[in-house]
Order: structure tokens, then sequence, then C-alpha cells
């Protein structure tokens, strides 16, 4: 089994990776292969709405200019997606976004390839917006038809400054919660 966490924020060790990097490690802690992708080191264009991707059939999206056909073939290959973002003006960031559209498209393009997957989503934000940004990412979740496991409460926490996150205890601990709870889930289905 395999686990991937794909991290949203354009910073690289922040407090978004914090908290991906706890749910991973959980996930690993079970006995499952863990890969964290950092968008921060990507580059994937927005969705074109040019359903290349449903003319073709080739199960990816036909965009030859950026990285997303990597990132897209580790979710593919992925029996759990995470992903992670800050809350960006009381939503998720592009970065994030632009890769959750074109994997949704293709997605559902070509017969639902995501389906039954499991994965969720962890948010955080310096004061505010983590629900709704959390609800947006859960409902890309919801309608590519995969399996979110709950936690103890929200998977999201607050923090500003790189490092911040970790003084959010709950928070820290409802994400470490969500891992295990994947894990779990995970091996029962297997």
């Amino acid at each position: 089994m395999k686990a991937i966490g794909i991290c949203g924020s354009p910073r690289v060790e922040g407090n978004t990776e914090f908290l991906l990097k706890t749910c991973l490690g959980k996930i690993s802690e079970a006995g499952i292969e863990t890969e964290l992708i950092r968008l921060a080191e990507k580059r994937v264009e927005p969705c074109r709405a040019c359903s290349g991707c449903a003319k073709v059939k080739d199960e990816n999206c036909v965009h030859q200019d950026d990285d997303f056909k990597e990132i897209w073939e580790k979710m593919r290959g992925a029996d759990i997606v995470v992903v992670g973002s800050p809350v960006y003006f009381g939503s998720a960031t592009p970065q994030i976004m632009s890769v959750l559209d074109r994997a949704g498209y293709v997605s559902r393009m070509n017969g639902n390839l995501l389906s039954r997957k499991l994965g969720g989503a962890v948010v955080v934000a310096r004061r505010g917006g983590q629900n709704f940004t959390f609800a947006q990412l859960c409902f890309w979740f919801m309608i590519n038809d995969m399996i979110m496991p709950g936690s103890t409460y929200w998977n999201t926490a607050f923090g500003t400054a790189r490092g911040q996150v970790a003084e959010d205890k709950e928070g820290v601990d409802t994400v470490a919660r969500f891992g295990e709870n994947l894990a779990w889930l995970a091996k029962k289905l297997k």
C-alpha cells in the first residue's frame, strides 16, 4: 500500500507541510509507504477545460508543459491521497486547486479513476477560513467517489509563522488521529 501527501503551500517546510508530515507519519508508522509532494517545487497550470482528457482517452491530461502528469500518476498509484492547503483569502491555494481540478476532470472523464481510494484534507490558517477551505477540499474527495474517514475534530489548525502550527496541540492531535484512521481503514479494506 502507498499513501501520498500533496502540499499545496508555496512555502517549503511551512505549517501545511508540518500537518501533512504529521498525518503521513502516522500512516508510515502503520507500515504503509508514504511520499510527500511539494507543489512549491512543481509547476502545474490550471485546467483549460479543453475536454482533451475525455477525447484522447489516455487516462491523463493532454497538457504537455508542466508537472501535472507526474503528480497524477502518483495519485493513481496511491491507495491513500491526502492534500493540504493553507487558507488564502478564505479558500484553498491556486496551486492545490490546479492539481485537484485537473485530476478530477481526468478521473471523471475516464471512468472515475480515483473511485474508492481513501483520502482527505488538512488545512491551516492564521485566524479564519479553515472550515470553508476544509469543506472545499472535502467536496473534491466526495465528487470523485473517494472515501474519507473522520477524526476527533475537523482536520484544521492555526498558525502563521513557520512552525507555529505545532503549538496548536488540538489541531495537530486531530490530524495525527486522521492519519491513524486512514491507515486503520486501509488495512481493514485490504
